[in-house]
């Protein structure tokens, strides 16, 4: 469907930069060796006094594009290790001694975890399965007794007795992630793949994305592991995202809760998307003023909530990004290559958003995939956020940085020289070290694109929409039910620079409340509700 835009009212006047001082220290990262610990990414972890439970993941590279070689078997991590930090050491355990659906599941790349406590949860994941003779998504839930594996790991002693499995066909997801807020956990996003992995689309997968959030309690207390509690939240706009970030918040009224940062793929292009989603009790909240272009990708990151000055940060270490520095100039690349940028948002207590450049970088292309094990020593909230303003140190570890891909090009993938990647074995401590007088370069973030609805409500089926544009651009549109389903998408022809306005009709809507979306650029997304008479 095809609608036309006409007559022009005035000229769009571009926002301009601003910066201030909002974050003083130095982020150092310094390397550690843990001798024979092997490379791996995408996997999960879970740690106890000091030391980390790694489990799954994969041991080679960035996935091949040939649908033959792509996510080999015999690539699978089939160990699980613990790392002491402290000592620079490690001790493994083989998972074919588990039961087979426990093994199969644990040997996945990109499942979704969360660490409640002592216990850790284990969600969904793809691999290949012996048992479905496939590549799939698997539909399973696992708990582990997080210190008695690593006691029973380092011993030598069975792990057997230590983990729990369930089978439903709401955990079958990866590349989605886990939350808990108060009692009840947060599976959001991700995707549903089974298959093989085919860049062209040829018919050798199935994909679904989720397009929700999926909100259950646990019950792991005694012999047999439950869920209950089970609903869901449905919106195949702003939640079609997968190998993502989701980084722990505390927002400014002092509520807990998580932002979705970025992630992968919008619906009408094969770019990334920018504007990040709140996540809170009362809901989710898509924040399309604002838009973060330096990490786009699955990486190491970590909240730093300053009560102080109430001001949210969140650091992001490498990656893959449809934009980065280069000379002094962002450069936009729509292959979304690897990159070495650290970066950092900050929300202020206005609820504002604010992207950063750090004056450091990666030390070479890596971090996508790779995970930030934060340090637990530190004050921090249950959901990992460390309390910034509590430490009163000048120099402190607030984590490490473990695993990864590692690249020798930024586009090995879309060069299809997959064996330039590999799994990195490197870990880094990460220190913040007080710096009064440090500065940042400050990104604009700001969506310059503007829409409105009227009348608004309407009890019409047709309406008028007005939006101003600083450029020409392409505008996609889409039309979607509260309950998240999309019930008619397009494309809107001759859009000129300045004001816009154009009848819109909803004749599809049938009468019912619906939120439309129109895309600039691929880039700014702007939502509006219209409120049914």
């Amino acid at each position: 469907m095809k609608k036309i835009v006409f007559f022009l009212a005035a000229i769009f006047v571009s926002s301009f930069m601003f910066s201030q001082s909002t974050f003083e220290y130095d982020v150092v990262l310094s390397p550690k060796v843990v001798p024979g610990l092997p490379g791996l990414h995408s996997y999960a972890f879970a740690q106890h006094n000091g030391k980390w439970l790694i489990i799954g993941g994969r041991k080679d590279g960035l996935h091949a594009r040939q649908p033959f070689n792509a996510f080999p078997e015999s690539q699978n991590n089939t160990d699980i290790y613990v790392v002491d930090i402290a000592t620079l050491q490690f001790w493994s355990a083989s998972l074919n001694v588990l039961p087979i659906g426990i093994r199969e599941q644990l040997q996945a790349t990109n499942m979704n975890f969360y660490q409640d406590g002592t216990s850790m949860y284990i969600i969904g994941g793809y691999a290949f399965s012996a048992t479905a003779n496939d590549h799939i998504t698997f539909d399973k839930l696992t708990s582990i007794d997080v210190p008695n594996v690593i006691t029973a790991i380092v011993n030598g002693t069975s792990i057997t007795p230590y983990f729990k499995q369930i089978s439903d066909p709401v955990f079958a997801i990866t590349g989605g992630q886990m939350g808990k807020i108060g009692t009840t956990f947060y599976l959001v996003g991700g995707h549903r793949f089974d298959g093989r992995y085919n860049p062209m689309n040829n018919p050798t997968f199935t994909q679904t994305y989720s397009s929700q959030i999926r909100k259950f309690t646990i019950d792991n207390s005694g012999s047999q592991l439950s869920f209950a509690n089970y609903e869901t939240i449905t919106d195949a706009v702003h939640l079609h995202r997968r190998d993502y970030n989701l980084v722990p918040q505390v927002f400014p009224d002092g509520e807990l809760g998580y932002t979705i940062s970025s992630g992968v793929f919008q619906i009408n292009a094969d770019l990334p998307f920018l504007y990040p989603v709140d996540i809170k009790t009362s809901g989710h909240f898509p924040q399309t003023h604002f838009n973060q272009y330096l990490s786009n990708y699955h990486s190491g990151k970590v909240g730093l909530y300053d009560q102080t000055e109430n001001r949210m940060h969140s650091l992001f270490f490498g990656g893959m990004s449809q934009y980065y520095y280069q000379d002094g100039n962002l450069i936009q690349d729509n292959t979304v290559p690897f990159v070495k940028t650290i970066s950092r948002v900050t929300r202020f207590s206005d609820g504002s958003l604010l992207e950063y450049q750090l004056p450091i970088e990666m030390p070479n292309l890596k971090g996508s995939g790779a995970e930030f094990i934060p340090n637990q020593n530190l004050p921090h909230y249950y959901h990992e956020v460390i309390k910034l303003s509590e430490i009163t140190e000048d120099e402190f570890v607030i984590g490490h940085l473990y695993g990864g891909i590692l690249s020798s090009s930024p586009s090995a993938f879309t060069d299809n020289q997959t064996n330039l990647t590999s799994a990195d074995p490197s870990i880094y401590e990460i220190k913040l070290v007080k710096n009064p007088l440090l500065s940042s370069p400050t990104i604009d973030g700001r969506n310059p694109f503007a829409m409105q609805v009227n009348p608004n409500p309407t009890s019409g089926d047709t309406i008028q929409i007005q939006f101003t544009m600083p450029y020409q651009t392409t505008i996609n549109y889409m039309v979607s039910t509260l309950d998240g389903k999309i019930i008619e998408e397009g494309e809107i022809e001759d859009g000129i620079i300045g004001k816009n306005t154009m009848a819109f009709e909803l004749n599809k809507a049938k009468g019912q409340m619906v939120i439309i979306t129109f895309i600039f650029d691929h880039k700014y997304y702007i939502s509006q509700k219209v409120i049914r008479k």
